[in-house]
Order: C-alpha cells, then sequence, then structure tokens
C-alpha cells in the first residue's frame, strides 16, 4: 500500500500473467456519460463484473429465502421493543445505560411503517449483508486485484456466519456493511492519499460506529495501521498527516455525542466480572471457528490460506501484509483481553470478514501456479459453495434459533384461564410476548429472578396453577443457581422446546 505509481502499474500488468479473466475481452470504449448503454457495455465486457453480478444475486436468494421463518429471539425481541420508542426516546435508553447505540434502532423505527413482522424487522440486515459483496470486492480489487476481489466476495457470498446475521434483527451485518465500506476507502486514501478518500473513511466510520459501539476497536486498528506505515514521512514532515487528521476530525466530529456517552457506558460495562459471553482463549477459537463456517474442518485451511496470502502479499506489499496482520491480530488480541471484564461474543467481532476473505484470496497466486490456468478463479468459487454446502443443507429447514413461536403456541394449550405464567429470567418475556398474549388466554404473567421472588410469587397466588419458563439466561441474572434450586424442589418439568424450559407447579 502506498507504493510507487509505477510499481503499482507493474502489478496491473501482472495480472494478466496471473490468470485475468478478462484478457481476451475488448473493453468498451471509454465514455464521459454515465448512461444504460455504457453500464450494459462495460458488464458484457467483463466477466470479473458478470461473475460479481452472479455472486450479489445468490447472496440475495441466500440472505432472503426463509427471512421470516425462525421465530425472533430475545434480542431481536428487544430490538423491536426499543424501535417502537420515539426517536428521542431510543436516544435516551442509550444514554441511559442501553448497550448498543441508537442508529440500527432509528432506522427499525422507520422500518415499522411497514409492519413488524419477522421478515420486516429483518429485511434491513438482510438488504445491507447483500450489498455488502460487491463492497468486498472492491476492497480485494484495491487492496490487491480483481481475482482477489472476487474470490473475497464469493467467500463472502456463501460465509455461514455473514449469512446467518444477515437473516437476524440486529445491528452486525449493517455495521459491517458500513465499516466494508470505511475499510474500502481506507485502502484507497493510502493508495492514493486523496482527501476524499480519507475524509470517506472517517465518516463511514463513524456510521459504523453509530451502528455498534465495537466497530471503535477495528477503527482505531486502521488508524494505527496508518501511523506505523506513514511513520517515516510524518517524522520528515508532519503535514504528511495532514490528510489522515482529516479523517479522524471526520469521525469524531461525526460521533463526539456517543463518544461521550460510550466513556460512561464502558466504565459500567467493565466495573464487574462478566455473567455471560466468552473468556480467554476461548473468545479466539470460537470467534475464528464461527468466521470461518462453523466447522474446524475449515477452520484450518483457512488458517492456512490466511497466512500464505499474508506471506504472498508481504513480498510486493509489506503494508498491506501487515494491514492484514494489524485488522486479525489486534481486534482478537483486544477482545481476549475485555473479554475478563465485559462479555464477548463472536458476532462482536463480525467486521474481520473483510480482512480474513481478502487475506485468503490473497493466496489465489498460489492456486494458479498449480492449475496455470485462469479459469481457477472458478475452482476457488467452487471451493468457496462446496464448504458451505453442509450448512446450507440444514440451515433453511433447522431453527436457527429458541422456536418461542412454537413453544408459545404449546404453552396456550396447557394454560387455563386464572394460571399463572411467571418467567425466568423477567426479560425472557420480550420474544415470548410477541406469540403469546396472557389477555387472550386468560392467565397472569410475571417475572422472576431468585427463589425468593419465586417464594413470594407462591404466597401472594397460594391456590393459583403456575407455569414457569425458563432458559438458561437465568444464570446470567442468578449466578448462584438459587432459582433453579427452588424450582427443583417445588416445581416438575412439564417439557422442552430447544432452549426454552417449562415447569409447573407440584
Amino acid at each position: 500500500m502506498g507504493r510507487k505509481q509505477g510499481k503499482r502499474t507493474n502489478r496491473k500488468a501482472d495480472a494478466h500473467d496471473g490468470g485475468d479473466l478478462d484478457v481476451d475481452n475488448t473493453a468498451p470504449m471509454s465514455s464521459d456519460t454515465f448512461s444504460f448503454d455504457t453500464i450494459v457495455a462495460s458488464v458484457r465486457s467483463s466477466r470479473y463484473l458478470q461473475v460479481l453480478i452472479g455472486l450479489t444475486f445468490v447472496g440475495f436468494l441466500l440472505r432472503f429465502y426463509r427471512l421470516g421463518w425462525n421465530s425472533l429471539w430475545l434480542d431481536e425481541a428487544s430490538t423491536l421493543g426499543f424501535a417502537r420508542q420515539s426517536l428521542i426516546g431510543i436516544w435516551e435508553s442509550t444514554a441511559g445505560g442501553e448497550f448498543n447505540p441508537p442508529l440500527f434502532y432509528w432506522l427499525e423505527h422507520g422500518m415499522l411503517l411497514f409492519g413488524d413482522s419477522e421478515f420486516m424487522l429483518r429485511l434491513l440486515p438482510a438488504l445491507l449483508g447483500v450489498l455488502t459483496i460487491p463492497v468486498v470486492y472492491l476492497i480485494g480489487k484495491e487492496f490487491r486485484d480483481r481475482n482477489v476481489g472476487i474470490i473475497a466476495a464469493a467467500l463472502l457470498t456463501f460465509s455461514p456466519f455473514h449469512i446467518f446475521y444477515s437473516q437476524e434483527a440486529r445491528a452486525y451485518a449493517p455495521m459491517l456493511f458500513f465499516f466494508s465500506l470505511a475499510l474500502l476507502f481506507y485502502v484507497r486514501a493510502n493508495r492514493s492519499n486523496e482527501v476524499r478518500s480519507w475524509v470517506l473513511f472517517g465518516v463511514f466510520s463513524a456510521v459504523a460506529f453509530w451502528m455498534h459501539f465495537y466497530a471503535i476497536v477495528p477503527v482505531a486498528v486502521l488508524i494505527f495501521h496508518a501511523l506505523v506505515t506513514s511513520a517515516g514521512k510524518i517524522r520528515s514532515d508532519v503535514k504528511c498527516a495532514r490528510n489522515l487528521a482529516f479523517s479522524v476530525i471526520a469521525f469524531v466530529v461525526a460521533s463526539l455525542p456517543l463518544l461521550i456517552v460510550t466513556v460512561n457506558l464502558f466504565l459500567v460495562r467493565t466495573s464487574s466480572a462478566p455473567t455471560f459471553g466468552m473468556q480467554g482463549l476461548d473468545v479466539i477459537y470460537q470467534t475464528l471457528l464461527q468466521v470461518s463456517g462453523f466447522s474446524d474442518l475449515i477452520l484450518v485451511p483457512f488458517i492456512i490460506l490466511f497466512l500464505l496470502g499474508v506471506a504472498y502479499t508481504w513480498r510486493e506489499d509489506r503494508d498491506g501484509a501487515l494491514l492484514l496482520i494489524f485488522m486479525m491480530v489486534l481486534p482478537l488480541a483486544a477482545s481476549l483481553v475485555l473479554s475478563s471484564r465485559m462479555p464477548m461474543i463472536p458476532r462482536y467481532l463480525i467486521y474481520l470478514l473483510p480482512a480474513y476473505f481478502v487475506g485468503i484470496a490473497s493466496a489465489y497466486p498460489m492456486l494458479y501456479a498449480l492449475v496455470r490456468d485462469r479459469r481457477a478463479v472458478y475452482l476457488a468459487i467452487a471451493a468457496a459453495v462446496l464448504i458451505s454446502t453442509p450448512f446450507l443443507a440444514t440451515y433453511y429447514t433447522t431453527p436457527q434459533k429458541n422456536d418461542w413461536r412454537g413453544f408459545s403456541a404449546e404453552l396456550a394449550g396447557v394454560t387455563g384461564e386464572g394460571d399463572l405464567i411467571v418467567v425466568l429470567p423477567p426479560y425472557m418475556a420480550q420474544p415470548l410476548d410477541y406469540y403469546y398474549s396472557n389477555a387472550t388466554d386468560g392467565t397472569i404473567e410475571l417475572g422472576a429472578t431468585t427463589g425468593k421472588d419465586l417464594e413470594m410469587i407462591r404466597d401472594r397466588y397460594p391456590d393459583r396453577r403456575a407455569f414457569y419458563v425458563v432458559t438458561w439466561d437465568i444464570l446470567a441474572v442468578d449466578p448462584t443457581g438459587d432459582a433453579l434450586g427452588w424450582l427443583d424442589k417445588n416445581a416438575e418439568f412439564a417439557g422442552q422446546r430447544m432452549g426454552i424450559y417449562l415447569f409447573r407447579s407440584a
């Protein structure tokens, strides 16, 4: 990155010797006008654009097929609860302690104009998930060449991790989309040092941060990379840091209200040991496992290919190789450290996908060296399809989230008028109440956290039959297991649906 133009031109020329799919195609005549005809001519003349359009279409099918099939789980029901507030109310919730920025909730607030079905709540993440595919292509193309770009885009298209979170009404896929745009303009800024690219890097970084707090980590990594790779120039002339400063200023100005809130929330979040999430080295292992497709069989070759891609990149572009290393190693290291003080879950690190897949795709010249055929790109794409097949074979037919829809129907079938419905922990009432109506069923719904809460409910309603709806989240709010101990003594197991358990009073 940041190399002389002549060297970069040579790299482009070398692409024809490395399996360029368009080597035999005639480029369309250049035109100063942007018209439908020029777009069609460009697509007809470029295999890469044709493949990219195909990948994006397939990505659309994979992310929109059965989008509303899985029932809402806790976090998605929480999204609906926040989205139903006013725009000011959403901001006040964030400032008051909600550990998610308001932007996604604001957007979902607007989506409620079209309904609050599972499909509508997940529509925006799915759409932005699809649009991330061409952005990743552009990142790979800008980072190295079109072969790397198209292979990285294919890896994202069929990524089980990305498909899963593109079908979830949370901010992870939207955050990835805007961070990918930030990464694209960062790579361009490093190549060209254009003020426009630096400013857009700062702006899109801010939007990603407004989507999810943890986006601050990769943004900081990119700024650190810029400082490291430009240290010599900055020492010689401090003016060389001017454009980078513009990007930082753009980020700070666009994020200032949220940055102030973030400091307070971070202090609260790290004030005590987490009661859920992953700790220690398990954070690194589980993150790499999940971004690799939830399979150990894929994890090992992916890591090997990533390391080979870094090694190959290092030979020609050390700054680029450092970018890949920094973007993978530093966030994982930060997550390892933070896991002892705050909840850490692999989905928070979804922003690793572009760098991870570009690194893997950068090993492509070694594949080409083996087959000596430009169609090796198609082999790489076919491999991306093949490794996702086991996941896709069951993904659309097996529930991927707790089935609150089915559980609620079963609950309504066994309860009667006047019965108690006690939810443990109380916030699990959010997904339950999306499907179950105690008013329609004639029951009384209550919440409990500890054994003492359960005892008080029994004392208050001694003559009523009680049903207890329990998930393992109870251990996050009651790590002592007091509530579970009370149920063991005073209730009997009545059934289970996935991770949702039903007990009734003995």
